[in-house]
């Protein structure tokens, strides 16, 4: 892979929390459902609201999930579901969204609103460990889009599972890769150092083309070529 100079990496922007609610107000908004999801989700599992995705990254999933016209997804990480209710809306209604997760009770929260939304039919929860759901998938790259958000120690286990699958223009979508900041950090703890080994051994994959993008936590967005 071709290092990139300071020279060549164009302008940034630093984003403090002022420019940043500016960006938020300005986006598309949480509608009934999707605040209904985060309130149900902030009073049943409070100590764990952070593991929830922002407003504006499931925005981003479902404009995605539109704009490629993807059918068939896969979600690694489902928890109360937010982030598949965003996916299965930018699905067509004929749309399938396998979401895989090991928790009965965080996922149950989700389905009561994926039914008001109109979309429970699109998706498919199986529970148990992600590897063993992904590695019962077909061979053949059929899947249009995936979404990583879980135990960040199997990124790249599941990334392994998933780019082989993934059919050419698929979109691969990971979450947390800028883990906080910490990524940059000259001594990473080591959660961090597992993030900064994904990243990296995402990068240097020449089967994919990606930008990690600077949205709330880290969000890389992958195609396969």
């Amino acid at each position: 892979m071709t290092d990139v100079s300071a020279s060549h990496t164009g302008r940034t922007i630093s984003v403090d929390p002022r420019l940043h609610e500016y960006a938020l107000a300005h986006s598309t908004q949480p509608d009934a459902v999707q605040r209904a999801l985060i309130d149900a989700t902030n009073r049943a599992a409070a100590e764990h609201a952070g593991m929830r995705i922002s407003h504006d990254e499931g925005t981003l999933l479902t404009l995605v999930t539109q704009l490629t016209g993807a059918r068939f997804a896969v979600e690694v990480g489902t928890f109360t579901g937010y982030s598949a209710l965003c996916i299965a809306r930018g699905l067509p209604d004929d749309g399938r969204l396998v979401c895989c997760d090991v928790s009965e009770e965080w996922t149950s929260i989700g389905r009561e609103y994926w039914q008001q939304a109109g979309v429970a039919d699109r998706i498919e929860v199986r529970i148990a460990p992600a590897l063993d759901t992904l590695r019962a998938l077909p061979d053949e790259p059929t899947i249009d889009l995936a979404f990583i958000d879980a135990d960040k120690e199997s990124y790249v286990a599941y990334w392994e599972e998933l780019v082989p699958r993934m059919r050419p223009g698929g979109v691969l979508l990971v979450d947390n890769t800028l883990w906080h900041g910490k990524v940059a950090d000259a001594e990473p703890d080591e959660l961090t150092r597992v993030i900064r080994e994904f990243n990296d051994h995402a990068a240097a994959d020449d089967r994919v083309d990606l930008v990690l993008l600077t949205l709330s936590d880290g969000v890389t967005m992958a195609r396969r070529r």
